[in-house]
């Protein structure tokens, strides 16, 4: 193997076992059984499955610099852009629950990490809903809590049939079968179960976030009007 003496060990992973588990024991017994000087390289599934699990952060990383980005851009704020993406961890920690469980064989690959990325830009849009909304109530003078109370109120509906729309479009990439139904299983599940539970902490995290780090437009309002008063 890469032009030295090796010994090629193939195996098949027991059920519910995943890929990244079986890897993780593959490397716990080198390490007590393999003499000093000898080493492990992964070739296969397990060589895509390695080169991908080192790429997912970067990926993930240039995907929220992007868009953290963009929403300053939008806002004319950084602290704004904050509020919306703290909602993505957990979006994204609800979808890879269901991969580390092993849910229909899932497991972390290409198409697991085009879902990922897709559901930042998703789960980014129902708190944007929520900011712009709050910021406009604070410049026509409502408080912050009463502004960012009245915005959740008013966007929860919106918010609601947007992710029940979006979940019924990715349902045929669940339920696909034939040629690359794998792959496309694994990104509709990705997809659906992280804007179910990512929606669902947006509702309660965001304004509470907002009430911490938001900008008091209000304020700002107050001392425009009392400037142009002298």
């Amino acid at each position: 193997f890469q032009q030295l003496n090796s010994s090629t060990i193939s195996g098949i992973l027991s059920p519910g076992i995943t890929l990244g588990e079986g890897l993780e024991n593959l490397k716990t017994i080198a390490a007590k059984v393999l003499p000093e000087g000898y080493s492990i390289d992964y070739s296969g599934e397990s060589r895509q499955y390695i080169k991908e699990s080192s790429a997912l952060l970067i990926t993930f990383a240039f995907a929220m610099i992007i868009i953290f980005l963009c929403l300053a851009a939008l806002f004319e704020s950084f602290r704004d852009p904050i509020i919306v993406l703290v909602s993505v961890p957990m979006s994204i920690c609800g979808a890879l629950i269901f991969i580390s469980l092993g849910v229909g064989d899932a497991s972390l690959n290409i198409y697991t990490e085009v879902g990922l990325v897709t559901l930042i830009g998703l789960i980014s849009k129902h708190g944007i809903l929520i900011v712009q909304f709050a910021n406009d109530l604070q410049r026509e003078g409502k408080a912050k809590r009463e502004a960012i109370e009245q915005a959740a109120a008013t966007r929860l509906r919106p918010i609601l049939m947007t992710t029940a729309a979006m979940v019924l479009g990715v349902m045929p990439l669940v339920f696909a079968d034939g040629a690359g139904a794998a792959g496309r299983y694994n990104m509709g599940l990705v997809i659906t179960t992280g804007i179910a539970i990512g929606t669902l902490f947006t509702l309660f995290v965001v304004p509470v976030m907002y009430l911490i780090l938001a900008h008091d437009h209000a304020k700002d309002s107050i001392a425009i009007s009392d400037t142009k008063s002298f």
